[in-house]
């Protein structure tokens, strides 16, 4: 009788010897992913997360486009659910990409799938609630699209926790809200209508709520403060960035006259008071404290403070954008300018400044005064609904930004000078 093993290949008989021989098959033994690259406290802000964050600007003049396109309150609200999905498909990655480094091995492939998915969705936005006739649903495109970055992102997740068994836990937490959000957009998608409003509100603010409740004490590692401030300070710079590119398409709408140019450097001045309001100090020293925070109180720092007070700071940039457009596209009609166009102007502002206030507190400051007395000097001017033209409304919110820099500039001069020489001392040490 001829022996079975002579007719088995070498490496057959070779792996039967060692036990590794299963099912008349040898077992060979499967490749591992490589483990991804942990970031640590030297870790900074690389340039593919800059890259990812360009898909975020195009989505970002999107969401402003649609709210002057359908110019009445239900868009505005409209807009902002859109703004909220956006917000949770970025802000999940600025805590992925300080795990691990986003530009190395798997890290950098699932990220740019992940761009693709943005991109996809930005390109539905205009037809997020009124699909147009031909090609796909576009609300079903967004919605899909949304699903698959938070499902993109929670597989990531996943790959770069490795071994750490308590932040393997703090993502099953976070799949059971992701779901059930991207769940709410995806039914109010098929079903249209007034409900999909209602139901992208309410998978927006379910999603919000509940990761904020897990979130706050949760089990979540910042490796690097300087990684993560910064990748929150771009996220801002970006939505200025956007309301630029706003100035220059309300603009470009009429003839180039006086003005407009006169408009439109209000509308700059009133980005660059912005800017000033956040980066000049309120940055700087939310920097130094975050960075002397450890564990559990740095975590919920980066919860509290970046993740959801920096929404309402890009929310407050949004609607200034969508102002400061609908201001400058009828800067000579010689009518007043719209009720809907005096709130989204003073209420963006006023919503940065305040979210600006808010933050500074978190961040170990005191109440600003001068920041929620502008605020409540802004929301007044919409309260009041007195019949502005497009111009001296862009020149008053102006005025009034430019007023909250120059009297905090001068009040708080000595503190002003010891933070920004903080700063700088930091910088050339390193």
């Amino acid at each position: 009788m001829v022996n079975r093993q002579q007719n088995l290949p070498r490496r057959a008989l070779l792996a039967a010897a060692n036990g590794s021989y299963r099912g008349g098959m040898p077992h060979l033994p499967r490749r591992r992913l490589p483990a991804a690259h942990i970031s640590d406290e030297s870790h900074r802000v690389t340039t593919f997360e800059l890259f990812f964050d360009l898909m975020f600007v195009f989505a970002f003049t999107q969401v402003t486009g649609f709210m002057v396109h359908e110019h009445s309150f239900p868009g505005v609200l409209q807009g902002m659910v859109i703004l909220v999905l956006l917000w949770w498909s970025w802000a999940p990655f600025s805590w992925l990409a300080n795990q691990a480094h986003a530009d190395a091995g798997l890290m950098r492939f699932g990220l740019a799938a992940v761009m693709v998915a943005v991109f996809m969705a930005a390109l539905a936005i205009p037809e997020a609630f009124d699909d147009l006739r031909g090609g796909l649903d576009g609300p079903v495109v967004l919605a899909l699209t949304y699903a698959a970055v938070r499902l993109l992102h929670l597989g990531l997740y996943v790959y770069a926790a490795g071994n750490d068994r308590p932040l393997q836990r703090q993502i099953g937490k976070l799949t059971v809200t992701a779901v059930l959000g991207a769940t709410l957009v995806l039914a109010g998608a098929l079903l249209g209508g007034p409900a999909q409003t209602w139901l992208w509100l309410a998978g927006m603010v379910l999603d919000t709520v509940l990761t904020f409740l897990i979130s706050r004490h949760g089990n979540w590692r910042i490796h690097s403060a300087a990684h993560w401030t910064e990748r929150y300070g771009l996220v801002v710079i970006l939505a200025l960035g956007e309301s630029i590119v706003a100035i220059g398409v309300g603009a470009s709408e009429v003839p180039v006259s006086i003005p407009v140019l006169a408009g439109a450097a209000a509308g700059i001045c009133l980005s660059i008071g912005l800017w000033w309001i956040y980066f000049d100090v309120t940055a700087i020293a939310a920097e130094h404290h975050f960075a002397a925070l450890r564990g559990s109180a740095r975590s919920s720092a980066a919860v509290e403070a970046y993740t959801y007070l920096h929404l309402p700071l890009v929310a407050g940039i949004v609607l200034t954008a969508v102002g400061v457009e609908d201001a400058l596209a009828h800067v000579e009609d010689g009518k007043a300018l719209s009720v809907l166009g005096v709130f989204t102007l003073f209420a963006g502002p006023a919503l940065y400044v305040l979210s600006s206030a808010a933050f500074r507190r978190r961040m170990g400051g005191g109440w600003e005064k001068w920041r929620l007395g502008t605020a409540a000097l802004l929301l007044a001017v919409p309260a009041a609904r007195p019949p502005l033209s497009p111009l001296t409304a862009l020149l008053l919110v102006t005025a009034l930004t430019a007023a909250l820099v120059a009297v905090e500039s001068l009040h708080y001069a000595g503190d002003r000078r010891r933070i920004r020489g903080m700063d700088a001392a930091g910088a050339g040490e390193s």
